[in-house]
């Protein structure tokens, strides 16, 4: 396949996050790939909410946008040792939709966080919220940006050497998967 449709989710709405910029870095590593970014800014999931108005047309947006991805992207920051609310909201508002558009999507995981591990308790634990759902998963190598402050440049580039040869991979081997 040569040119791929990318889905990404970044678990951090700010517009200037470091996992925004890790999801574009990992579609222009990948080469011929055109990546959309997913509107995680939804309401809070209440069971109350979906029984009267059903699942919310932004929810439904974002499923039908995974369903109709060739692969996703999903990277997170790491908050209090997990993922963050919003994507963890996002998972569990999709896991409502009818039928299960992750089932057996190619999906890279990373993360980039401010911390010297690179927000690797939140990867494990994105890798665990992800499980039930039965995508792909592309097996490494592990993308965890450490220090996220201080490793990509003016331009959104990533700079250790380290982390731009794993992500490299880590996009190769999602390519092979799709």
């Amino acid at each position: 396949m040569a040119h791929v449709k990318l889905l990404g989710l970044s678990g951090a709405l700010r517009a200037s996050s470091t996992n925004t910029l890790l999801l574009k870095e990992a579609a222009r590593l990948m080469g011929d790939a055109e990546l959309t970014l997913a509107d995680l800014n939804l309401p809070l999931y209440d069971g109350d909410l979906e029984a009267a108005e059903g699942v919310p047309l932004a929810v439904q947006k974002l499923a039908d946008q995974i369903a109709k991805a060739d692969a996703v992207l999903v990277a997170s920051p790491e908050y209090n040792r997990g993922i963050s609310g919003v994507l963890k909201n996002a998972l569990d508002w999709v896991s409502r939709v009818e039928g299960n558009p992750w089932g057996g999507k190619p999906v890279a995981l990373m993360s980039a966080a401010a911390g010297r591990s690179g927000g690797d308790r939140g990867f494990v634990m994105l890798h665990s919220c992800m499980t039930p759902f039965a995508p792909k998963i592309v097996a490494g190598p592990e993308v965890t940006v450490a220090a996220n402050y201080s490793e990509f440049d003016a331009q959104g580039r990533l700079q250790g050497e380290l982390y731009v040869k794993n992500l490299t991979t880590l996009m190769t081997n999602l390519r092979a998967a799709i």
